[in-house]
């Protein structure tokens, strides 16, 4: 259902697709692996379960903590897309600020914490139930093998695709060959010809001192919470600015489109706000943007910047396509510190005494640098727009 156009157009980069999600991760993970679990020891242990209530007491309560769990973020994320697509009468948002869709589900939230409550207390009555299991058994080192006798001889004839599955090494390399036939003719061209990599003159490589806060973007798990992807959907480019092309995205490895908002788009974030506001946003979100429930990145303010891997990192992205000039890891470092050193004299004529060696100087740099050399027009977003 989701990959129909109209229905991914409401779903996706909502909480719909994290229920959707872990509905299969608890519901067919969670379920196959307890029910094997279920199976398997009391055989190995060559005894009975130790107690079927409990059984019965998980099962119920995996059910209902799945349901508390899934349900609500299903009905949040469709709330947050309505929000987010509604426009008042005279053709602007009704939500400018982001945050107004954010504080509206954090209801929804609560009622994930009880569901998930509910399917952890579930798996902790299943573990004592199984290892009580095993305590009054005793464990089956070696079991004879046993196959029942056939009782009959199939049928002659029937569908085809017997005689296929009745091989099943021949009908292994088939369908291996298949795949990787189909993986070849699709992958190939994409990577030989360079006409299928669209480019946009304006886009360069990212500095090292941003190659460095991008890493640390995606350490920190920012992407979770934040997509880089604006769709050509009239609430998005109203709302963050000119839709996202794909030869934006050149020279990430790997890309960091995301697919879920808990926090704003960032894709035109370059700009749109001073270095002060990332460095204060950063350490206490709330101060920037009220009623956020993004954490604090303390650490980001204390930690030195790595930079060991610079030179290596700048060596890679060129084998990957990226076009830095030969021989360019060896200014890489100085180039760095240089662009460290602007961002913190900036940082300092704000009253902010930022050194140049911390990591937040160097996130700050990939955050500013985002949209800003495919920018055709300048940010639509009210200023007002928040974070998380």
């Amino acid at each position: 259902m989701m990959s129909i156009k109209t229905l991914n157009a409401l779903t996706h980069y909502t909480d719909y697709v994290i229920a959707h999600v872990h509905l299969g991760a608890l519901a067919w993970n969670g379920g196959l692996a307890f029910a094997m679990l279920y199976y398997i020891v009391p055989r190995i242990y060559g005894t009975r379960l130790y107690s079927l209530r409990l059984a019965n007491l998980h099962f119920w309560a995996a059910t209902l903590g799945i349901l508390f769990y899934a349900v609500p973020l299903y009905v949040g994320g469709v709330t947050q897309s309505l929000m987010w697509r509604e426009f008042t009468a005279d053709g602007t948002l009704r939500y400018p600020n982001f945050l107004e869709t954010v504080v509206r589900i954090v209801p929804m939230y609560a009622l994930r914490v009880v569901g998930g409550s509910l399917f952890t207390l579930g798996a902790v009555a299943a573990v004592y139930n199984l290892y009580k299991t095993a305590r009054q058994g005793e464990f089956e080192a070696n079991t004879a093998d046993e196959f029942p006798p056939r009782t009959h001889a199939p049928a002659a004839g029937g569908p085809w695709h017997r005689a296929l599955e009745a091989r099943p090494t021949q009908f292994a390399i088939l369908t291996f060959t298949t795949v990787v036939v189909g993986g070849f003719v699709e992958y190939v061209p994409t990577v030989l010809v360079r006409a299928n990599i669209p480019t946009i003159a304006a886009v360069k490589p990212y500095t090292p001192l941003e190659v460095e806060g991008r890493d640390l973007y995606i350490r920190e798990g920012c992407v979770g919470c934040h997509s880089q992807m604006i769709r050509p959907i009239r609430a998005e480019t109203a709302r963050y600015g000119d839709y996202s092309k794909p030869g934006e995205f050149v020279y990430d490895h790997p890309f960091l489109w995301g697919s879920k908002r808990t926090g704003p788009d960032l894709q035109r974030e370059g700009g749109k706000y001073p270095d002060s506001w990332h460095y204060l946003h950063m350490r206490t979100p709330t101060s920037t943007s009220p009623g956020s429930i993004m954490p604090a990145y303390t650490w980001l303010y204390d930690a030195q910047l790595d930079v060991s891997h610079t030179e290596g990192k700048i060596i890679t992205l060129r084998r990957l396509g990226v076009p830095y000039p030969d021989g360019y890891e060896k200014q890489a470092a100085a180039d760095l510190r240089a662009q460290a050193e602007r961002i913190a004299d900036g940082l300092k004529g704000s009253g902010i005494d930022a050194a140049a060696d911390r990591e937040i100087v160097a996130l700050i740099a990939y955050l500013q640098r985002l949209g800003i050399d495919a920018r055709t027009t300048p940010a639509t977003v009210a200023s007002v727009e928040g974070g998380q």
